[in-house]
């Protein structure tokens, strides 16, 4: 698999999972009916005095202020109460109240995903400076990546929405030192440990809120009718948001329907023991639609426990529940329209407060084989949209878009523009996706196949470079399932990969051990590639630390495998490297020996550039250890070989080393024509700066 390098370049990446920005940071204002990014928006009922009493709440004095100091860190305020009572209703309305107080714009990040899945701090944090145009090192763990996020906060003024906050840490490692920015959680409950926050706890809305909410659904004229019976909904809802939504949706999709009897219904309807008191009210409005929904759709709706991230789109539906992918698109309008899920873009979301009910439906309902079915062929389904997606950036007649061709016309991508849009409006799922399917460990064969074809297609539409933080969690998850089932040769590529990964940024010693572990799994597996590809890469390591004696023995181990199997060109490059380090050793014999050797192996390989370039080599050393005139010669001969292989940028760097060998000799005439000629050759003046004083074979 391929390996990328330090970051990627943002603004043309990837979109970053569940964070949103808008502002100026993330391009254009929120508009009044949006919601940043979120997906649809409901208008918002009630919660006035709690509106207000979080505005207040900014301006209160800290202890900081009552002593005369500068309050250090930024304000935070918390939103607590369960799933369901709109606590990110009341948190985006906040937003949206305070907005222009903070030019900067607007953060959002959730830390649970609608499954119940912990986001991991270091994947938050990552999205987080995806949207802040901040580059990201593969591989950085969270105090690294989370002091990223606080330095770049602490030169803004933004306000920083974490939803689904689990516990006070998460928000502690995210909060900036920085008073002008204020930061919004939301929480099940307290959070204990950060001083100065009061809870502003939700409970249901007031019972004109509830009515005023439901009327939305239902129309004024079915509650003037019969206000009562809208009363006592709002009562035996809670007056939770989630719970009226849902009654409200069922109300909707059946006009002929009484507002009293549907109040009838839900008073008929008793949850089971398994929920607590404040869950009940969500738990009867939830059966009360469930239990009205056809058989096949009902069964779709559990399965969509199994969704990704909570998200689902037609593919995905269809997949799971085995129908075409138009009806699974039905299905999910309608399921929205219920209040089942809500549309997130071009998929639909689970609602964080009904997936604990979906799932624990499934689980009692569906049998373990076919729920394992189900997730079988949507991970199936996700393999050959990814294929397909990678397929459209292949050219016309490859063996890639024959076969794409030949895929089924609802697989397909109308251009390689909708592939790549696709991937990157779907890479939070398909990452899920990945790190699920690995954890799950019984579908060990799909999962190879999910992340083998999900690391191609990232590399063919975003490149090697700016995809690494993706593939180097992608090459962590290979590594799991090739050390669970003994695959010795996965894990050795595996292993080299996130090697690489490491040593480009600058994790040397990291990028060491996992070298060594690739050179034992290699041989384990009996695999020479992987071997020889270790023990060059160690020597490389050392090569980077400064060990010259430890690298010159690894590449000497290396070639001995490369001779013994007749790997004519690789002896040569290796000899080169030999050179390379016998030369910063000041072994300038060695060196020679080396570079000379590399010269006959390039000449017997028939490769003119690369010979030109050791011969270049040559010449350093020659120079190093005082033979100008020996120096000279073999400039010479290598600005020739150059010149012959047709390679301009060569020609003129070995001519630029040539004057300056000239110079040294004390003919600065010869030295300004060579020079000259370089300029022109490469057409800028300052390039040659980039040139002069590097190794050729860099």
């Amino acid at each position: 698999m391929a390996s990328g390098a330090a970051g990627r370049p943002v603004p043309n990446g990837p979109e970053a999972g569940p964070v949103t920005v808008s502002g100026a940071v993330g391009g254009a204002k929120v508009r009044p009916g949006q919601d940043g990014g979120r997906g649809e928006r409901r208008p918002f009922f009630g919660r006035q005095r709690e509106l207000k009493a979080l505005v207040a709440d900014i301006e209160r004095a800290g202890l900081d202020t009552l002593a005369g100091r500068k309050a250090p860190r930024a304000r935070v305020l918390l939103i607590a109460g369960r799933p369901g009572a709109g606590r990110t209703a009341l948190a985006e309305q906040l937003v949206r109240t305070l907005g222009d107080r903070y030019p900067d714009g607007v953060l959002r990040v959730g830390l649970t995903e609608p499954g119940g899945r912990p986001v991991p701090m270091e994947e938050a944090a990552r999205g987080l400076l995806d949207r802040l145009r901040i580059t990201s090192p593969p591989g950085a763990g969270d105090d690294e990546l989370t002091e990223m996020v606080r330095e770049a906060l602490a030169v803004r003024r933004m306000l920083l929405l974490v939803d689904d906050v689990t516990d006070a840490e998460q928000v502690d490692l995210l909060l900036p030192q920085n008073p002008d920015c204020l930061v919004v959680a939301v929480s099940r409950g307290p959070l204990t440990g950060i001083p100065g926050v009061r809870p502003c706890t939700l409970g249901g809305l007031d019972a004109r809120s509830a009515i005023e909410l439901l009327t939305t659904f239902t129309g004024s004229v079915r509650i003037t009718v019969d206000p009562q019976a809208a009363e006592t909904i709002a009562e035996e809802c809670g007056g939770q948001p989630a719970a009226l939504v849902l009654v409200g949706g069922w109300l909707a999709a059946r006009p002929g329907v009484s507002v009293a009897d549907a109040a009838k219904r839900l008073r008929g309807l008793r949850p089971g023991e398994e929920h607590s008191a404040g869950d009940r009210p969500l738990a009867r409005a939830f059966r009360l639609v469930y239990e009205s929904l056809p058989q096949s759709a009902a069964r779709t709706l559990r399965l969509l426990a199994l969704a990704p991230a909570g998200r689902a789109d037609a593919h995905t539906a269809s997949a799971l529940s085995g129908c075409s992918v138009p009806a699974a698109q039905d299905t999910l309008e309608s399921f929205a329209g219920l209040g089942l899920v809500r549309r997130a873009g071009g998929s639909f979301e689970v609602p964080g407060a009904l997936a604990p009910l979906l799932r624990s439906l499934m689980e009692a309902t569906d049998r373990p084989a076919e729920v394992q079915l189900a997730r079988a062929r949507m991970l199936e389904r996700t393999v050959r949209r990814l294929q397909a997606c990678r397929a459209t950036t292949e050219p016309e007649g490859s063996p890639a878009r024959k076969k794409l061709a030949a895929l089924p016309r609802v697989l397909r991508f109308a251009s390689a523009g909708a592939a790549a849009e696709w991937l990157r409006a779907s890479r939070s799922e398909l990452l899920a996706s990945a790190r699920l399917v690995v954890d799950d460990g019984d579908l060990d064969t799909l999962a190879r196949r999910l992340v083998a074809a999900l690391v191609r297609a990232l590399a063919a539409h975003w490149g090697t470079e700016a995809a690494a933080p993706e593939l180097y969690g992608l090459h962590q998850l290979v590594l799991d399932v090739a050390e669970r089932r003994g695959l010795h040769r996965e894990q050795a590529a595996a292993l080299l990969n996130l090697a690489d990964l490491d040593a480009q940024t600058g994790r040397t010693e990291d990028a060491l051990a996992r070298y060594r572990a690739a050179l034992d799994a290699g041989r384990a597996a009996n695999d020479p590639y992987a071997t020889g590809r270790a023990m060059e890469s160690v020597g490389g390591a050392y090569q980077e630390l400064g060990d010259w004696q430890r690298a010159a023995d690894w590449y000497g181990r290396a070639l001995a495998q490369r001779q013994a199997r007749g790997e004519r060109a690789d002896e040569a490059r290796l000899y080169g490297r030999l050179g390379t380090v016998h030369t910063y050793a000041g072994r300038y014999g060695e060196a020679l020996r080396s570079w000379r050797a590399a010269v006959a192996g390039h000449r017997r390989a028939g490769d003119l550039p690369s010979r030109a370039r050791a011969l270049g080599e040559v010449a350093r050393v020659q120079e190093y250890a005082g033979r100008p005139e020996e120096c000279l010669r073999t400039c010479q001969e290598a600005v020739e070989l150059a010149r012959r292989a047709g390679d301009a940028r060569l020609h003129a760097a070995l001519r630029i080393r040539l004057a300056d060998t000239l110079d040294r000799l004390g003919d600065p005439a010869a030295a300004r024509l060579h020079r000259s000629a370089a300029e022109r050759m490469l057409g800028a003046e300052d390039s040659t700066y980039e040139i002069r004083g590097r190794s050729l074979e860099d």
